[in-house]
């Protein structure tokens, strides 16, 4: 075992003992930026900012973990979910990428094959890549490595919580496991707790993104109203125009392409697709939509609007008054969101202001994490709601960094069933609180019937 050739792309850090150190110049190039009013156009800065994550924020989670080190197996196909998170979305032959934690610092080593040890030394991401032969395989070679290395919890991914941590095969793992010695396999754990602490954290630069994401989530969503011709137009006719939008910018769907953007002017239809039903007056439109940037941050807002009757210069009074019920409940959690707090605490928040102003019971929680998916791994703000027992997430403490969408509520019986205004903003928790990273929305939309 150990014959192979292992190649340092990034600086030498002491403390690895490397066979052979070739060291290679790495040539980049980018596109010079698009001058035009679209913010995502140019080159991706996931990978600068991939590279960040992994040397700052990785380290720190796995502390908070209790792991030493953590073994990502990579393939092509059915690849893991955070393949891209580590730099593996180009694996085709099984590849083992580990992260040891030594002296406060994560090293990084890539047991490859040749066909993909180019592309990994030019990208330079990784500390030192071990190109081993197709036989024994990389598989091998790192097991190898870990009996010989490891002395800590090696964590991989599998997890009955968290579907993000769960890309390791049954068969991967039976072929790993088989060939780790007894102290290493006494010591393995569940990756789940570590990519809980990474993920959930954003760097400023990831906020960055978001926020310019959220305001033009947000903008297109005002634009989509502005295009509704009571009588006429269709809860579809306003998803075609946001889908338009995002061709023409060359973004993305957010969730499911079939139920983004969520457009419903009728009764509660949950996350679904938009129908031809036809906006007429006194309806309350909701539109839930979000956008992918970049191929890899996402946005989750919401914009509610009033089709006004012939005549009607405002809401009626009851409609007034859920609308403000609901977005002065958004306010609220804005302002206890707080690091340190739970997602429990926060979402009690809102449900004590539910009841005081009797709205009926709200099943969702009152928000998520937000950011590489729409329903992204972190603290869950919920669990205070009738009939639902709080998820284990409700109870981990909010920090720095963390990104949420969330819902102001407040839900009425109409024909058909229920209604429910949802105010749902994005924001993130900062030292001090938490801050909206676009404009939240004041008041209901109106549109004339006149």
């Amino acid at each position: 075992m150990g014959i192979f050739q292992i190649i340092q792309t990034r600086k030498f850090r002491t403390g690895l003992s490397l066979i052979t150190i070739l060291l290679l110049l790495s040539s980049c190039s980018s596109s010079p930026q698009q001058s035009t009013d679209n913010p995502f156009d140019g080159p991706s800065p996931w990978p600068d900012i991939r590279q960040e994550r992994i040397q700052t924020l990785l380290p720190e989670a796995m502390k908070r973990a209790e792991v030493e080190a953590w073994a990502v197996l990579c393939r092509s196909n059915n690849n893991d979910p955070l393949a891209r998170h580590v730099g593996c979305e180009n694996a085709v032959a099984p590849a083992v990428f580990l992260f040891q934690l030594i002296d406060d610092e994560v090293y990084s080593i890539v047991f490859t094959p040749p066909g993909e040890a180019a592309a990994l030394q030019e990208i330079a991401m990784h500390d030192s890549i071990a190109v081993v032969n197709r036989n024994p395989g990389a598989l091998v070679e790192a097991a190898d490595y870990i009996n010989r290395n490891i002395r800590g919890n090696l964590a991989l991914n599998f997890s009955e919580t968290n579907e993000l941590a769960d890309g390791l095969s049954f068969r991967q793992y039976q072929r790993l496991t088989d060939l780790l010695i007894r102290p290493v396999m006494n010591r393995i754990v569940s990756s789940e707790d570590l990519v809980f602490e990474w993920l959930s954290v954003k760097t400023p630069a990831e906020v960055d993104i978001l926020r310019k994401a959220a305001e033009l989530t947000a903008q297109w969503e005002i634009e989509a109203y502005q295009q509704v011709v009571p009588n006429e137009t269709t809860d579809k006719d306003v998803a075609d125009f946001l889908k338009t939008k995002m061709r023409d910018y060359g973004v993305n769907d957010a969730w499911s392409p079939d139920q983004n953007p969520a457009v419903n002017s009728g009764p509660d239809r949950g996350h679904a697709h938009p129908t031809d039903k036809v906006i007429r007056p006194g309806d309350v439109i909701q539109i839930d939509f979000g956008i992918k940037v970049y191929d890899m941050w996402v946005t989750d807002i919401q914009r509610f609007a009033y089709v006004l009757h012939p005549g009607e210069t405002k809401p009626p009074a009851d409609i007034q008054r859920y609308w403000e019920v609901a977005r002065d409940g958004n306010r609220m959690v804005l302002e206890v969101i707080q690091p340190g707090i739970t997602g429990l605490e926060v979402d009690r928040v809102q449900r004590n202001w539910l009841a005081e102003n009797s709205s009926m019971n709200v099943m969702w929680n009152t928000g998520h994490p937000v950011g590489y998916v729409a329903h992204d791994v972190g603290p869950s703000l919920g669990g205070a709601q009738e009939g639902r027992d709080p998820s284990s997430t409700a109870f981990e403490p909010l920090r720095v960094g963390n990104v949420f969408a969330f819902d102001g509520f407040f839900m009425w019986e109409i024909e058909g069933g229920t209604k429910t205004i949802s105010v749902e903003e994005m924001a993130v928790v900062t030292d001090t609180g938490a801050e909206y990273l676009t404009e939240p929305q004041q008041e209901l939309i109106l549109i004339s019937s006149d």
